[in-house]
């Protein structure tokens, strides 16, 4: 047949080319994960994390070149998890060093896994602020609290359906766990109190 052989050729070049991208990007991806969820845990144990956050601009700077010319595997699960996690220990950085949160520009993501990255947060700060109710810092446990409520009113206002952005679930997440810490800050107080007045 005429000209088919070239045409499946050249067909099967780019699949071939996608396939690479797609385990690159896989790999990359995972390291993403794992980096950004050590950065996350330094920052709660108020380790110097610069060098660790340097090194995760540089694999999602690589990764983001990899993918400029696969938009397709740009948009797959597995890299939208990861710029999520990226966002997320990005912005709980800043939030603990008391800077303005970086935007979605800034950080070269995209507005959904910025979102969705942002909205996890609230689970961050809501371990900081249990931990602040076991060092006795009611004071900084507050202010977790409501920096949990700032964020997870702003999500709030994020309504568009589940192929945009699929954040209802994280919405549900939130709302829980602002109802648990609001209990748990309100018991700890009372203890508190109790403890003073009896001497």
């Amino acid at each position: 047949m005429k000209g088919l052989e070239e045409a499946m050729s050249e067909a099967e070049r780019e699949l071939e080319e996608n396939d690479t991208v797609r385990e690159l990007a896989l790999k990359a991806s995972r390291d993403i994960l794992r980096r950004s969820k050590q950065a996350i845990s330094m920052i709660h144990r108020g380790e110097d994390v610069i060098d660790v956050l340097r090194e995760l601009r540089k694999d999602q700077s690589a990764l983001l070149a990899t993918l400029s010319e696969h938009p397709r595997i740009k948009y797959a699960g597995y890299v939208g998890d990861a710029m999520q996690e990226f966002t997320e220990a990005m912005v709980l950085y800043s939030i603990f060093k008391g800077e303005a949160v970086p935007s979605a520009e800034e950080l070269r993501i995209d507005a959904a896994s910025f979102v969705m990255g942002v909205a996890d947060v609230i689970g961050e700060l809501r371990r900081s602020a249990l931990d602040s109710l076991k060092e006795g810092d009611i004071e900084k446990a507050e202010l977790r609290f409501t920096q949990m409520q700032e964020i997870y009113e702003r999500i709030m206002g994020i309504n568009y359906p589940a192929a945009v952005v699929n954040i209802r679930q994280k919405q549900d997440i939130g709302r829980a766990l602002i109802e648990k810490t609001r209990g748990e800050l309100a018991l700890s107080k009372r203890l508190m109190e109790m403890e003073r007045k009896m001497g």
